[in-house]
């Protein structure tokens, strides 16, 4: 499909509003995109209910911010909700936070019948997925996802799960949203570093298989923030080129593979920083992103103007593009080759990557020489 064309956009917030259907057999489920969602919470989960109530997971930070706001919409519905506050931060990803999400759901006597809504960013919509599950076998659940990474890639796909201390996200299950609610409105309320992180995700569509969007990109993104129609174009193709994988290949078999571009890199970045505040989970994936397309040319599969490319948008954004960029001690190219051997592609004992014949045209691939890998991470550290 074409990039957005903001030239036929409409002015009015309220005309902003978008849907993308993930048609997957006997589960599809519509991501609603734009501003003013979460005023409408309850008119849009009211059909999903057999009784007015419904359980909401989310993090002390976008309670704050946010929660009355649910609440009234809900309200407005006539739909009561009951909420759980859980820490904000990577660290609430695991096996605590997650049986006191299970035990708190069971004690609120939710039914197979009910729905979850996670409220939050990637951690709480992963996290409360999975609780939802496995919670007496499978229980539905609603995204409303607060975070630009989570409207445009982890909300959407069924994708749950917690880290381990192997490694991230090794720990979960594909269990589909009954329904997404992607209110463009909340990403105002963004740290400008959350922004951009999130937005390492939407310049990795572009680069896994639309040149044209990432064309776009490089002229709209670096006002993105502050431009709502903007806003929900790149939010709609994001998640337009998300649920055209995902509905070709649910579960990971092949073409979704292609997701992970600069993911194989940035979970060892990720676990070399103990998931911290040092590097967010977007920024491992633009630096991924970048390390990808120095791989690739470094192998001979793409001009060397590509990787300079893709930096050099990095840079026009701000964000970080390179492992020098971290704060800290990073340990060697040895150690973090180490580290990527834990990842979830690797299959058979070797390590997949995806990698690019050009932006717009990434591939996967086990054909990859540990030496180039090193290479490519010695330099990048600086």
């Amino acid at each position: 499909m074409s990039a957005p064309d903001l030239a036929t956009a409409p002015s009015a917030a309220t005309d902003l509003r978008e849907t993308v259907r993930v048609d997957l057999p006997g589960r599809a489920y519509d991501v609603r995109i734009g501003p003013g969602l979460l005023a409408r919470a309850g008119e849009e989960i009211a059909p999903l209910l057999r009784r007015p109530r419904v359980a909401v997971v989310t993090e002390a930070r976008v309670a704050a911010l946010h929660l009355p706001a649910l609440r009234a919409g809900l309200a407005a519905a006539g739909v009561e909700m009951v909420a759980l506050e859980l820490p904000p931060g990577e660290a609430t990803k695991g096996w605590d936070q997650l049986s006191r999400t299970c035990e708190w759901l069971l004690e609120q006597k939710v039914e197979r019948g009910d729905v979850v809504v996670a409220f939050g960013g990637g951690v709480i919509g992963d996290l409360a997925g999975f609780a939802a599950a496995i919670l007496r076998r499978g229980v539905r659940f609603v995204q409303i996802p607060t975070s630009l990474l989570a409207q445009v890639d982890s909300s959407v796909g069924g994708k749950t799960g917690i880290n381990a201390p192997q490694g991230k996200n090794l720990i979960g299950a594909f269990h589909q949203p009954a329904l997404v609610l992607a209110d463009t409105a909340l990403l105002a309320s963004l740290p400008r570093r959350d922004f951009l992180a999130g937005y390492g995700e939407v310049m990795k569509y572009g680069l896994l298989g639309d040149a044209a969007f990432f064309e776009w990109l490089e002229r709209h993104g670096p006002g993105l923030a502050d431009d709502p129609a903007a806003l929900v174009a790149a939010v709609r193709r994001s998640v337009e080129m998300k649920a055209e994988i995902v509905v070709r290949d649910e579960t990971e078999q092949g073409d979704r593979a292609l997701l992970n571009l600069g993911h194989t890199f940035c979970h060892a970045l990720e676990a070399a920083t103990g998931y911290s505040d040092r590097l967010l989970h977007g920024e491992g994936v633009a630096i991924g992103c970048a390390l990808a397309f120095d791989l690739s040319a470094r192998l001979g599969l793409c001009a060397q103007e590509e990787p300079s490319r893709v930096r050099a948008h990095l840079a026009a954004m701000g964000t970080r593009a390179a492992i020098a960029d971290i704060p800290g001690e990073m340990p060697g190219p040895d150690a973090l080759l180490a580290l990527m051997g834990q990842d979830k592609k690797v299959v058979a004992g070797r390590l997949r990557f995806v990698l690019a014949r050009g932006i717009g045209a990434a591939f996967v691939t086990a054909d990859v020489p540990p030496d180039a890998v090193l290479s490519v991470l010695a330099d990048s550290r600086g």
